[in-house]
């Protein structure tokens, strides 16, 4: 039952039909995992946050670089040298102390990737390398957890919504193979990428995980890509892979 503070807090959720006071306490007893928190964990972690999120599980063993505080706004000057997962959790602490926020400096992956999956509500694909995106795609197939899937590059983003609840939905290997991919894939360290183009796709990531906690509209379908240059938004539909060694069944 939320208090005064609380209703006012998220008052102007509340208001919103579509989430009232049933959807905003179903995000209180949300539980989002964010691996990644940097260029489009940072805007999606805040945001989500901001909304009353109870539980937000951040995932990753880098340390904050210079070079990152172009666009990974969870991160300030003085947080140079610090592990990200940590950094953006005292962020995050410091705008919502309602909302607990577990960091988590490593790498997870098997085992541990699978339990963290399996706690989680919904599950943001914040990362930067297809070896990551596979596992967490897996695990989150494992574990029946819709993901959230962002990506940017240059001046280009990419966002996408795969639940394992959803007759014939596809998962992230239908779309890309994994025989068709390896992490010599560009990265933003080698290409370079457009600050506000991670705010804007980590931020649809927080909206699709919004959406999913909340009960409010409906996912996302299909792949949607933005290309930054021309501000237009592309929208293609994508198929389950009857060959897919991750879904298909």
């Amino acid at each position: 039952m939320m208090d005064d503070h609380s209703l006012l807090r998220y008052s102007r959720q509340i208001m919103l039909p579509e989430v009232d006071i049933e959807g905003q306490e179903r995000l209180i007893a949300g539980n989002a995992l964010i691996v990644g928190a940097g260029g489009l964990g940072s805007p999606a972690a805040l945001y989500l946050a901001a909304a009353g999120v109870g539980h937000i599980t951040l995932v990753d063993a880098d340390s904050v670089e210079l070079s990152n505080l172009q666009r990974q706004i969870a991160h300030q000057q003085t947080s140079l040298g610090q592990n990200k997962a940590h950094s953006a959790q005292a962020s995050l602490q410091a705008l919502n102390p309602e909302c607990r926020v577990s960091a988590l400096a490593y790498h997870a992956q098997g085992e541990q990737l699978d339990q963290l999956v399996a706690d989680a509500d919904v599950v943001l694909d914040c990362t930067d390398r297809f070896s990551s995106r596979y596992a967490i795609n897996a695990a989150t197939q494992k574990a029946k957890v819709p993901l959230v899937s962002g990506a940017a590059i240059r001046f280009s983003g990419q966002l996408a919504v795969f639940d394992p609840r959803v007759p014939e939905g596809p998962c992230y290997a239908c779309l890309y193979p994994p025989d068709d991919q390896g992490d010599d894939a560009l990265s933003c360290a080698e290409s370079g990428v457009m600050a506000p183009l991670v705010g804007i796709i980590g931020c649809f990531q927080a909206i699709e995980a919004f959406k999913l906690l909340s009960g409010a509209g409906t996912s996302h379908q299909g792949l949607s890509t933005f290309e930054g240059l021309s501000g237009r938004w592309r929208h293609f539909q994508v198929p389950r892979d009857p060959a897919c060694p991750v879904c298909a069944h």
